[in-house]
C-alpha cells in the first residue's frame, strides 16, 4: 500500500515502515563508529520502541554488543492499517541485529501488569541468567495497577494557579496563548502513579528476588527538568511531582542494591521531539526556539547523541559526575545560561508572523513526522510497501 502521514492534533495516525527502518538504520550507524568496551552486556530496556528507550537499546547493542531484550506496548499491522511506529522501529532494530550476530528479543505487552513482568524474569533466566543494566524509559499516560486493579490517568497540570503563556500550533505555525487550569489533589496522586517510581521499583524487586540481577547492576530512568519558562505547567506542575517521586526511588533502589553493588540513577535530558513531548503545551515552541539556538552554536542533539553521551561520558566514565540533588545531567547544554539566555529573548519576539525567522519550526516538524517514518532522507514513499512487517524476536 501507499502510506501517508495522517494527523489529528498532536498525534499520527499512520506509520511508514521503510522510514522507520531508516531512522533505526541511521542511529544505528552512528553507533558503530562510537564504540565502547565499557558498556553493558546484558540489557532490559522497558520501553524499547521509541525515543530515549530505542536509542539506549540501539546504543548498548551496537556499543558494546550487548545482548538486548526490549519490553513495549505497540499496535500490530493488519491487512491495510500499518503497526503503530514502534513496532516497525522494533522490526527494523531486530531484522538487523540478528544478521549482525547479536542477541535481540521481544516482548510486547502492558509493562505495568503483572504477566508481562513474570514472562520478562522468565526469558532473562532462559537466555542470559543475569542482567547488568535495566533502562526505565515508560511514557504511557495510563497504568491499571498490577496488585489492585486500580486505573490511574496522568494529566499536565499546574499545581496551585492557572498557567498561561504562549505556544504554537506546529502544523500551522500559529502562535497563541494558551492558559491550563490548576490540578486537584487526585489529579496530582494520579499522576504520581502512573509516572512516578513505583512500577521501577517493583522490577527491581522481582529481578532483585530472583536473582537475576548481576554484580555492579545499573538501572536508569529518564526525567527532565527544562527551563524557568515551562516551570510552573511542567517540573512544579503534576508531572513534576511524578518526576520528584520517579528521583526519589533511585535513591531507594540503590539502597536496595547494596548486597550487589547496584546502582539506580536518573538520567535528566534534553528536550526534544518525543510522541510525548509534542502533547505538551508551551513544549512545542519552547523547543523551535532552542533547536535553532543550539544548530547555531553545534550543540543540537538528538535521541542517539543524547544516549550515546550518557554512556560514553557518564555511566560508563570512570568518574560520573551527579549534580547536587544526586542526578545524571545529559541536559547541561541545553541548560547552559548563555543558551538559556538566548532562548528567553526569542520566546519574547515570537509571534505567528517572526516565528519562521527567530524558530526551528520546521526542524520541530521534521523531528515529529520522523517518529512515525515519515519525511526521512533516501525513502521513496511514492512506492507500494507491505505494511505487514513481523518482529523477528518477539516473544509469544
Amino acid at each position: 500500500m501507499i502510506i501517508e502521514p495522517r494527523t489529528r492534533g498532536f498525534i499520527c495516525l499512520t506509520s511508514h515502515p521503510t522510514g522507520c527502518a531508516q531512522n533505526v538504520q541511521n542511529q544505528i550507524d552512528y553507533i558503530r563508529q562510537r564504540p565502547t568496551e565499557n558498556g553493558p552486556k546484558n540489557v532490559l530496556v522497558i520501553g524499547a520502541s521509541t525515543g530515549f528507550g530505542l536509542a539506549s537499546r540501539i546504543t548498548s547493542a551496537y556499543g558494546s554488543k550487548a545482548s538486548t531484550i526490549g519490553v513495549f506496548f505497540e499496535k500490530p499491522p493488519t491487512k491495510g492499517r500499518p503497526a503503530s511506529p514502534g513496532w516497525y522501529n522494533s522490526a527494523a532494530f531486530e531484522k538487523q541485529a540478528h544478521k549482525d550476530g547479536l542477541y535481540a528479543k521481544s516482548i510486547n505487552g502492558d509493562a505495568f501488569s503483572n504477566e508481562i513482568k513474570t514472562q520478562t524474569l522468565e526469558l532473562i533466566k532462559e537466555d542470559l541468567g543475569k542482567i547488568d543494566m535495566l533502562i526505565y524509559s515508560l511514557a504511557s499516560p495510563v497504568r491499571t495497577h498490577p496488585d489492585t486493579g486500580e486505573r490511574f490517568k496522568s494529566v499536565l497540570k499546574p499545581i496551585g494557579d492557572t498557567f498561561t503563556n504562549n505556544t504554537v500550533d506546529f502544523h500551522t505555525g500559529e502562535v497563541k496563548e494558551i492558559s491550563i487550569e490548576p490540578s486537584s489533589d487526585d489529579d496530582i496522586e494520579n499522576t504520581i502513579a502512573v509516572m512516578g517510581g513505583e512500577d521501577w521499583q517493583m522490577w527491581i524487586d522481582l529481578l532483585k528476588s530472583e536473582n537475576v540481577l548481576a554484580e555492579d547492576f545499573k538501572t536508569v530512568a529518564y526525567s527532565y527538568i527544562g527551563p524557568s519558562l515551562t516551570e510552573a505547567v511542567y517540573r512544579k506542575g503534576t508531572i513534576g511531582a511524578a518526576k520528584d517521586d520517579l528521583e526519589a526511588t533511585a535513591f531507594k533502589i540503590t539502597d536496595s542494591l547494596k548486597e550487589i553493588n547496584g546502582k539506580g540513577y536518573v538520567s535528566v535530558n534534553k528536550a526534544l521531539v518525543t510522541q510525548a513531548s509534542s502533547a505538551i503545551p508551551v513544549i512545542p515552541l519552547y523547543i523551535s526556539l532552542l533547536y535553532k539556538v543550539m544548530k547555531e552554536e553545534g550543540l543540537h542533539e538528538g535521541c542517539i547523541e543524547q544516549i550515546e553521551r550518557l554512556f560514553n561520558e557518564r555511566l560508563y566514565a570512570e568518574d560520573l559526575q551527579l549534580d547536587d540533588a544526586g542526578r545524571i545531567r545529559i541536559d547541561d547544554w541545553e541548560m547552559r545560561d548563555d543558551i538559556q539566555a538566548k532562548v528567553l529573548k526569542l520566546w519574547q519576539e515570537a509571534t505567528t508572523e517572526t516565528l519562521p525567522n527567530i524558530g526551528d519550526l520546521e526542524g520541530y516538524k521534521n523531528d515529529f513526522f520522523n517518529l512515525f517514518g515519515f519525511n526521512v532522507d533516501g525513502v521513496n514513499y511514492d512506492k507500494d510497501v507491505d505494511e505487514i512487517v513481523a518482529i523477528p524476536g518477539l516473544q509469544e
